[in-house]
């Protein structure tokens, strides 16, 4: 397998399995995304896109999609940094709610509100070894983008 071979596979399956983990939290184990942790999501999302597209026969072999879905991670791990720096209260964070209600009526908007739980940005709902999940985030997704930086740039090795 070659450097951007594996650079295409971690762009595609590292995504993926944030995605999988972020998803899996909120359907499985009830836990209630914030405005942030949707942010950080949209940049996964991207990067996938790109991932796929990597794949389709192009002249350059996929290597520039290969550089957008890494700056898409990377991006993703941007805002987790952000995020975790503001549940520690290193940054301030928002003032305001972010969240935008929807509904089409005033009692579709009423119902929304009343049924919706308020996360705050500012508040921890599940942390492993004393790290959130967006700052799990910004750890994989800057290493990641590293990496495939790293292979994406690497010189083949001579065949004998």
């Amino acid at each position: 397998m070659t450097s951007l071979q594996q650079a295409r596979a971690l762009a595609l399956l590292i995504p993926a399995a944030l995605l999988a983990g972020a998803y899996g939290s909120q359907y499985l184990g009830g836990l209630h995304p914030c405005e942030m942790c949707y942010w950080q999501r949209w940049a996964h999302f991207a990067a996938l896109a790109f991932a796929l597209l990597s794949f389709a026969p192009m002249a350059d072999k996929g290597r520039s999609l290969v550089w957008l879905a890494a700056l898409s991670i990377l991006a993703s791990g941007m805002i987790g940094t952000y995020h975790a720096g503001v549940e520690a209260g290193i940054f301030e964070g928002f003032t305001q709610c972010t969240a935008a209600p929807r509904g089409e009526s005033v009692e579709d908007l009423l119902a929304n509100v009343l049924d919706t739980p308020i996360i705050r940005c500012d508040e921890v709902q599940w942390s492993f070894l004393g790290l959130s999940m967006a700052g799990w985030n910004a750890i994989v997704s800057i290493g990641t983008f590293l990496v495939i930086a790293w292979l994406s740039l690497r010189r083949p090795r001579a065949q004998a």
